[in-house]
């Protein structure tokens, strides 16, 4: 796992602390105690840096909650260009109180529902990555993911477990590796890596009843 600069692991401790203190009076994430947010949230989130090169990198984390995995991978990698997306306003301000406590200049936050926004030119096919941690099953992310990744980009789609997928071809992608890794605490994750052949219809993302009845 990468080895983090003294400035980068000074901003992860402030931001548990934000996090515990806000976890407090209003619903963030289920997991409050912190040594477990350290592992379960923060090296999570690190382990995608073994996954895929995010050197210079356009990112986009689709619901990132309270931050993960967008703004720890911000903060590990500022030369990133990090768009954190979630539709809960609560979590939202959140993130960018984090971004302002911590100075992070590299980070954009976005209140909206990826299916909403996968049309609008600003955003579709604009991110060389596209990160999503427990967002669906693998048919459902690929129709709301791909539509933002690049000609090149990828998906990577964290998951508790290996997920295969024939589909992605149908939203203009192919499944082209698969990570695995054990956190700290013995809990097996897996990174399942999706390239963007080409571009994705314009039919897609569609609205999320219509994605709900397909799957």
């Amino acid at each position: 796992m990468i080895r983090l600069s003294a400035k980068a692991e000074r901003q992860l401790e402030a931001y548990l602390e934000l996090l515990v203190r806000r976890s407090r009076r209003t619903s963030l994430t289920a997991i409050r105690d912190p040594g477990e947010i350290r592992v379960r949230h923060f090296e999570d989130s690190l382990r995608l840096l073994d996954a895929a090169d995010f050197s210079g990198a356009r990112v986009l984390d689709i619901g990132s909650g309270a931050g993960f995995p967008g703004l720890v991978l911000a903060l590990a990698q500022p030369d990133v260009q990090m768009t954190v997306m979630d539709a809960t306003g609560k979590k939202v301000e959140f993130m960018q109180k984090v971004c302002s406590e911590l100075s992070l200049g590299n980070v954009a936050c976005l209140q909206a529902r990826a299916e909403d926004i996968g049309h609008n030119l600003q955003y579709r096919e604009s991110f060389d990555i596209i990160t999503a941690r427990g967002l669906a099953g693998l048919p459902v992310l690929c129709e709301i993911c791909l539509p933002f990744a690049a000609l090149g980009g990828v998906v990577l789609a964290m998951k508790s477990t290996d997920e295969t997928y024939s589909g992605a071809k149908s939203f203009g992608g192919e499944i082209i590796d698969s990570y695995n890794y054990t956190l700290s605490n013995g809990i097996e994750h897996c990174v399942v890596k999706i390239r963007k052949t080409v571009k994705t219809d314009k039919l897609y993302p569609r609205t999320w009843a219509q994605i709900k009845k397909s799957y």
